[in-house]
C-alpha cells in the first residue's frame, strides 16, 4: 500500500521535479562535452586554456552528479525507499552547498570581469593567435561575430606572434628594427570578397585602418555579451535553487511519512 493524501501528492511532485533535474543534468553533461570539443565559445576567452578546461571538467562532473541525484530522488520517491531518499537528500545538500560557494566566488570576481577579459584577449592576440588552433578559432569567431578587431583596436596586432610569422612581412636586418607594417586576420575584414580583403589586411603602423576593417576593439562588446549571458544563467540558477530547496524539504517529509506507523492516516 502506497502513500496517500498529501504525502502521495508530495511523492509524485518529487518524482516529477527529479525528472526535470535528470534532464538538466543530462543537458549539463552534453554542454560540457560540447564546450570541450568546440573551442569557439566566448566564455573561453576569460580564462587561460588549462583553467578553462579544468572548469569544464568540473562542470561535467557536476552534471554527472546531478544525474545520480535525480536517479536517487526519483526512484526513492517512487519506490518509497527511505535509504534512497536519505542518499538523495545528502547528495543534493552537497550540490546546494557547492552552488552557494560557486555563486559567492562568482559574485566576488564579477567586478574583475573586464580586467580578466582584457588580459586574456590581449594575451591570446599577442602570443596565441596563429599558434594555438583553438584560440585562433575563438578569436576569429568573436571578431567576425561581434564585428570588431583586436582587444582595443586593430593596432593590438602590432608585434603579435601572428604578425611576426607572416611570410609576407618585410625582413628585419637588425634586432632593433621596427616593422613599418603589420598584418591583421581575415576575420577583421567587413568586406565579403576575399580578394578585396587581402588588399587591405596589411596596415602601416602610423596609418588609420581602411574603412573595410572593423575599427572597434572587442573588449567592451565581449564584456557586454558575457554580462547578458551571466544574467540569464543567474536567473536559471535561482530557479533551480528554489526547486532544490523544495526537494530537500519534500524528501525529509517523505522519509518521516514512510517511517511513521500511522502514515496511511494522512
Amino acid at each position: 500500500m502506497g502513500l496517500s493524501g498529501c504525502y502521495g501528492l508530495i511523492k509524485y511532485i518529487l518524482v516529477f521535479v527529479n525528472l526535470i533535474f535528470w534532464a538538466l543534468g543530462l543537458t549539463t553533461v552534453v554542454l560540457a562535452i560540447w564546450m570541450l570539443t568546440d573551442s569557439t565559445f566566448l566564455v573561453s576567452v576569460t580564462q587561460e586554456q588549462d583553467n578553462y578546461n579544468a572548469g569544464l571538467y568540473i562542470l561535467l562532473a557536476g552534471g554527472a552528479l546531478m544525474l545520480i541525484v535525480a536517479f536517487l530522488g526519483c526512484c526513492g520517491a517512487f519506490r518509497e525507499s527511505q535509504c534512497m531518499l536519505v542518499g538523495f537528500f545528502s547528495c543534493l545538500l552537497v550540490v546546494v552547498v557547492a552552488q552557494i560557494a560557486a555563486g559567492a566566488w562568482l559574485y566576488n570576481t564579477s567586478d574583475r570581469l573586464e580586467a580578466l577579459v582584457t588580459n586574456s584577449v590581449m594575451n591570446t592576440i599577442k602570443k596565441e593567435y596563429g599558434i594555438i588552433e583553438s584560440r585562433t578559432k575563438t578569436v576569429d569567431a568573436f571578431q567576425s561575430g561581434l564585428q570588431c578587431c583586436g582587444a582595443k583596436g586593430p593596432s593590438d596586432w602590432v608585434g603579435s606572434s601572428f604578425a611576426e610569422k607572416d611570410p609576407t612581412s618585410p625582413i628585419k636586418l637588425t634586432v632593433s628594427a621596427v616593422a613599418t607594417q603589420y598584418p591583421i586576420p581575415r576575420s577583421c575584414c567587413k568586406l565579403g570578397d576575399d580578394t578585396a580583403c587581402e588588399a587591405i589586411l596589411k596596415i602601416n603602423v602610423a596609418d588609420i585602418p581602411n574603412p573595410g576593417i572593423y575599427n572597434e576593439g572587442c573588449i567592451n562588446k565581449l564584456v557586454e555579451v558575457l554580462k547578458s549571458q551571466g544574467c540569464i544563467i543567474l536567473g536559471v540558477t535561482i530557479g533551480i535553487g528554489i526547486l532544490e530547496f523544495l526537494c530537500l524539504i519534500f524528501s525529509l517529509v517523505l522519509c518521516c511519512a514512510i517511517g511513521s506507523p500511522d502514515r496511511y492516516k494522512a
